[in-house]
This record gives C-alpha cells, structure tokens and sequence, in this order.
C-alpha cells in the first residue's frame, strides 16, 4: 500500500512551531502519507477496498490519539479531505467502505478538532474553500453539521459567499451546487424561508419533493401551519412521495392539534402499509385499547383482497393471526412466485415453525419450481434441499384439501423436468 499526504510548506513550518516533538513526528507521517494518497496510481480493486478503508481509519485514528491542538488537527484533516481525488478517483468503492470514511470517521475528527477551535471565521473560510470543489460528494459531509463547531454569525456569512458563488457561476449544474450548501445551512440555521429561496431559486416553480422538503424545515422551525400550507400544494391524486407526505401531514397535523385529521392520516398510512410499525403509529393516535379490533378488522379486508399481498401477509404472521395467513395464501396459492424467493423464504419457515405444513408445503413448491424453471445449477442445492423438506412434511399432512398430494407433485416434477439429471443425481445421493 503506497504512503503520503503532502502539505504546504508555510503552513508546515507554522504548524511545527506551535507542536511538540510527538506532534512534529505526526505531522510528518502524516504528510508523506498524503504524499502517497494525492499521487496514487495503483487502483485499489473492490476486494481489496474494505482494507483500504481500515488502514485509512488506522491512519486517521493515529492523528486523532497523537494531535491534541485544534488547529492544527482541523487543517490535517482537512488535507486529508484533499486527497480525495487520489483516494477515490483510483478505489472502485462500490461497497462504500472508503466513501464512508470521509462522510462519518474523518468528518468526526475534524469536528472534534472544530468545535475546540478559537478562530472561527479562519474555520468557515477554509470549510467554504474545501467544499467549493467536491467531486466525489464527500466534502459536504463537513457543511452538514457546520452547526457543531460554528456559531450562527459564522454560519450566516458562509451563506452569503456561497450566494454570491451561486449567482456568479454560469453551469447550471455548479449553481445548483452551491444553492445546495445553503440549504445545508439553511436547515441547521432553522431559516426555513431562506431554504425555500435557495430550493425555488435553484429549481424553479415547487415540485412535489420541494413542497415536502420545504414544508419538513418549515415543520423543524416550529412554524407548522405553513408547513401545512406546502402540503397542501401537491395534488391530492399525486402518487410520488406519498408515503413521506403522510407522515409529515401526520406529524404538522399533531402539531396543530387538528386530532381529527391527524386520526384519518395515520388509518391511510395503516392501510396503504400495514406492519407492526404503522400499527403502533394508529395506535398512539386512536388508543392502544383499539388494538384487537384494529387487528379483526383489517385480517377480514385483508381476507377480502382477491390479490396475494406479501406485506400483508408478514403483517398477519406478526399480530399473531396464523389462522388467517394460512387461509390466505392457501387461496391465493396460485399467485405465490418462487422467483421471489426473499419473500417467501420466510413465509415457510413461519408457516412450518407453527406446524402448518401444508401451507409450507405450498410455498417450497413454488420455490422449488422456480429453480427447476430457471434451470440454473448452481441453484439446484437449494432446490435439493427444498424437495426433501417437502418428503419429510408430506408425511404430516392428512388432508390435501383439493391441493395435488406430495406423491403426485413429484411425479409431475419428473416428468417434467426428468431430464435435468445434475439436479436428480443430487437428490438422490
């Protein structure tokens, strides 16, 4: 693994009068390492990323146990911020291993060293010049809790650079850069109405995410009423972001005291999502002695439904109501997909956990059946294992109910599929 990080040399000499004789020494690891970081040609593959990151956070975590001054600590970190381009632009990071480096350990340590920092006009300065350039989207992390070591003073001359920066820049997409890091600021300042100048300026006439991002800061600046105001800009038919707009509407509804409203949205929330989560939501609203009821009535909707519904499967496993899940994948057997397998993998251990062996049975049917249809080898021990469940389950099933016997199953499977014989001679081991 190459070494370095490079530093500029005034800066270096003022640094090193100010460190004692340890200090000095990590200051100058730490620059070859640099060094070696900016000017890194060796591509680090996908396999090898997540030790790229531990020995960047071994590296980072040496400066955080050797530099106690702040200043000093802020201007190494921020070096090190630096060298992304070296970092990443030569890491194929698809695990995100080394990005998270940057986004939580290295932005954790510049704010320790931040927040301790005296000068904070010099601090906003260098911030604002670090996240002018952020070509890997990593420097932003540092403006995104600027409220943790900068006072509102500081924070409020940020945004007017950036401002300026925004409307001197001629790319639409740099401008929209910048207008990004006000809302940052904007956000933690709690100015809802300079994040919704930035937003509109930015983008234009509102979208749907615009009025729940504009309304969500105006909610956290203790103004509701207007976040209400924003909702109420996107069309009651609109689909996008409908999830998100009713939790916030749940949320400025509660705020506002409006109950009965605030009752109707957590019962559209319930039904277009049902699980134990948005149960507990309905019922922080409605009352927990609600909850049997609540639960009767909707296994009865959801035994309605002529559409098999995963969720709302989970949903009646984990209430409790075996019974009902059993009867409605039973009757809607057809509709079970093996190519889903995620999905149904734990409806058949719930199912054969609770001694239901039938509907189990039903379910590594059709999981089996997607494996033999797709005809993939590398998949048929899991199709192996899946048929031999279904020999030991059969032997506890007395009723078939209309349903084809085990016995009949496999004979049709051989017939089937008799010539896929990697799949037979594993079986038959």
């Amino acid at each position: 693994m190459p070494s370095g990080l490079e530093f500029p040399g005034n800066a270096v000499a003022v640094l090193e009068e100010r460190t004692s004789t340890t200090m000095k020494e990590t200051v100058k690891r730490f620059k070859t390492k640099l060094f070696g970081l900016k000017r890194l040609r060796r591509f680090i593959r996908w396999g090898e990323s997540a030790t790229f990151a531990r020995e960047l956070a071994d590296f980072l975590n040496n400066l955080k146990t050797s530099v106690e001054d702040p200043r000093v600590g802020v201007e190494l970190v921020s070096s090190f911020y630096e060298a992304d381009h070296g970092v990443l632009g030569n890491c194929d990071d698809s695990s995100g291993h080394v990005g998270d480096l940057f986004r939580y350990d290295a932005k954790d340590l510049f704010v320790s060293y931040a927040s301790r920092c005296d000068d904070k006009e010099w601090l906003a300065d260098l911030v604002l010049r670090l996240i002018r350039k952020d070509d890997y989207g990593v420097r932003d992390s540092l403006l995104n809790c600027a409220a943790e070591y900068l006072p509102e003073s500081a924070m409020r001359r940020m945004v007017e650079h950036l401002w300026v920066s925004a409307e001197k820049e001629s790319d639409e997409y740099g401008k929209r850069h910048f207008f990004l890091l006000v809302e940052a600021l904007a956000r933690q300042l709690k100015d809802a109405p300079l994040f919704e100048k930035a937003r509109i300026t930015a983008w234009g006439g509102p979208s749907t995410a615009a009025c729940i991002d504009i309304a969500q800061v105006y909610l956290e600046s203790g103004d509701a009423k207007t976040a209400l105001s924003w909702l109420e800009r996107i069309p009651a038919e609109e689909t996008f972001k409908a999830y998100e707009k009713n939790r916030l509407l749940l949320e400025v509804y509660g705020k506002l005291g409006y109950r009965e409203k605030q009752t109707e949205i957590a019962w559209r929330i319930f039904r277009c999502s049902r699980s134990e989560i948005t149960l507990a939501t309905l019922l922080e609203i409605i009352g927990e002695g609600e909850r049997e009821q609540v639960i009767a009535g909707e296994a009865q909707a959801i035994l309605r439904e002529e559409l098999l519904s995963y969720p709302d499967t989970y949903f009646l496993i984990s209430v409790g109501r075996m019974v009902e899940a059993a009867d409605y994948l039973l009757a809607r057997a057809e509709q079970l997909n093996g190519d889903f397998y995620d999905s149904l993998l734990p409806l058949a251990d719930a199912m054969e956990k609770d001694d239901r062996m039938l509907v189990a049975s039903v379910i590594y049917r059709a999981l089996l059946d997607s494996i033999l249809r797709r005809a993939q080898s590398k998949h048929y021990s899991h199709g192996v294992r899946y048929l031999k469940k279904l020999d030991r389950m059969s032997g506890s099933v007395s009723d078939w109910l209309g349903i084809i016997s085990h016995a009949n199953y496999l004979a049709g499977l051989r017939q089937a599929h008799g010539r896929k014989f990697a799949f037979w001679g594993r079986y038959e081991k």
